[in-house]
Parts: structure tokens; sequence; C-alpha cells
């Protein structure tokens, strides 16, 4: 699943492909951001990790886990 982050004040966005289930990953992602303070810590699923201050969250988008068909199959 592709996670996009959003920033105060920044055009940019940073997009995470974590292999983590969704529900568990939104609700953490919840608790982390209503604290306001501290860091949110994400895995990738090539094992890289992102540290992203919580009080610099503008936004946080969350995309399906479905696999996406590729080639004319899945047409």
């Amino acid at each position: 699943m592709d996670i996009k982050i959003g920033f105060q004040d920044s055009p940019r966005e940073l997009v995470v492909h974590v292999a983590e289930d969704n529900a568990e990953l939104k609700e953490r992602i919840a608790q982390n951001l209503s604290s306001g303070e501290g860091v949110l810590e994400l895995q990738d699923a090539k094992g890289r990790t992102y540290l992203v201050r919580n009080a610099t969250i503008a936004y946080v988008d969350m995309g399906t886990a479905a696999p996406r068909a590729v080639g004319f199959a899945g047409a």
C-alpha cells in the first residue's frame, strides 16, 4: 500500500510503500498524529525506515492495498 505524507509549508510529498495491514497502520498513524508531538516511524517494503516529526505533517493519504493489474489481462 502506498502512503503519501504532505508537509506544512512544503509543496513536496513523501511517498512510502508499506507492507503493513491497512487497519493497523491507520490506527497507529492516528494515535501518533493525535498527540501532536513526537515522531511517526514508518518502514517501507524494502526495509528503509522513515522518521517524520508529527508537528510538520499536514495530511496523510493512504492508498488501497489491492495490487494493480499489469497488461491487457486486467482490462
